[in-house]
């Protein structure tokens, strides 16, 4: 695990620039009818080209057999320790989507979902509906009254929305609507302490908003019904400028992978909504930061929707805009994932994830094609993603030596 006190101890600013390219979903499984990852099933010649050149190895977010959730996943890539940093989902789209959440707010991810005719949850998101679509919603929900609690509802991306709740002592501290699994109706939302009335308040505010969205939305197909999760206050983190003396720029799309880099104390670069677009920004950028967190999100969502073929179409998209990545010359190049999403099981898993380093001090290893199967045999072994950001800054050497 790294240690952030020895880190800011350590660092030292310095004119080398760092690029962390994190695919999100990047792990896979097999194909039972090939015998094939995404990625070994997909065309990659830039990343395989890069892997021989580079040093690899696979990385556990968390710890081995455990599952993360996005927030921790990319956490652990920043160097946090994702168990005693959690965040709640709901903080992180709120401020995603430049909501400066206020004391006495709590903050909660929502999903547009379907419901079928016996109330269980058919499609946890609602067809992935358009953000029009979303918005308009969004606007029928706020209408919503609810006793003693006052409500915003803001729409984010797709099936995704915000729900702020505010009110005099209102606890985070309760449990999720959202069961996280199909053929299942939505759970109760209970407070996690029942002798804490702040929790205890916003549980009933939230069931009450629960049923009272069921009876608005009826006839709303797909998008008749909503789960919450991730409820949440903002936390306060120790900043990436004062950890590692860089200045970093986020390019993200996705609202809560922006909130989190703000969190984290990155600037993020506004108005991109394609990979073009992410790397046109991070070019015009380059000579003006030393950090770069450039996300794309697609490989994810293609692993969640079980689609094996298009997770691979995603990855081979990639691999065509890496030269114009490596063309920029970074000091150090880091391409991984936040977790694995195998389209085999439509969902985050507990595998380790792949994760390839590049710098002019690095120990290429034998590595040569960019897989699973090959990582597992590269040079930097298997280990915790909280390493990462010691070993790139060690490898663009904005480390002090430690100790006499």
């Amino acid at each position: 695990m790294a240690d952030l006190e020895l880190m800011k101890e350590l660092s030292r600013p310095s004119e080398s620039k760092i690029i962390l390219f994190t695919i999100d979903g990047l792990g896979g499984l097999p194909d039972p009818t090939t015998g094939k990852s995404e990625l070994e099933m997909a065309n990659l010649p830039n990343l395989d080209a890069l892997a021989a050149r580079g040093i690899c190895g696979m990385v556990d977010p968390i710890g081995c057999g455990i599952t993360p959730g996005s927030a921790p996943g990319h956490l652990a890539l920043f160097g946090y320790d994702p168990v005693s940093c959690n965040i709640g989902r709901g903080v992180l789209e709120a401020i995603g989507i430049d909501i400066n959440l206020k004391p006495g707010e709590v903050a909660a991810r929502g999903n547009f979902c379907t419901l079928d005719e016996n109330g269980k949850v058919a499609d946890r998101r609602a067809g992935r509906i358009s953000t029009e679509r979303c918005a308009e919603l969004c606007k029928i929900l706020e209408e919503i009254p609810l006793s003693g609690v006052r409500i915003a509802v803001h729409p984010v991306r797709e099936h995704r929305f915000v729900i702020i709740f505010h009110g005099e002592f209102l606890s985070p501290d309760v449990t999720e609507s959202d069961p996280q699994q199909l053929g299942v109706a939505p759970l109760k939302i209970k407070p996690v302490s029942p002798k804490e009335s702040g929790a205890v308040r916003l549980a009933e505010a939230a069931n009450q908003f629960i049923a009272e969205a069921r009876s608005v939305l009826y006839d709303y197909h797909p998008a008749n019904m909503v789960l919450l999760r991730g409820f949440s206050v903002r936390p306060k983190l120790p900043i990436i400028q004062e950890i590692y003396k860089l200045k970093p720029l986020a390019i993200a799309i996705y609202p809560m992978y922006r909130g989190l880099a703000r969190l984290a104390g990155m600037e993020v670069a506004d108005g991109v909504t394609t990979l073009a677009e992410e790397i046109a920004v991070l070019k015009k950028n380059y000579k003006d930061y030393d950090f770069f967190f450039l996300h794309v999100k697609w490989t994810d969502s293609a692993g969640e929707d079980g689609d094996f073929a298009r997770k691979v179409e995603v990855l081979e998209q990639i691999d065509a805009v890496l030269p114009e990545l490596t063309a920029l010359e970074p000091d150090v190049l880091v391409i991984t994932g936040d977790h694995s999403t195998p389209a085999l099981l439509k969902g985050h898993s507990w595998h380790p994830v792949p994760v390839l380093l590049w710098s002019q001090y690095c120990r290429p290893d034998a590595v040569t094609e960019f897989s699973e199967k090959a990582f597992i045999n590269g040079g930097l072994g298997r280990f915790s993603s909280t390493e990462i950001m010691p070993l790139a800054m060690a490898n663009a050497l904005k480390l002090h030596k430690f100790g006499a």
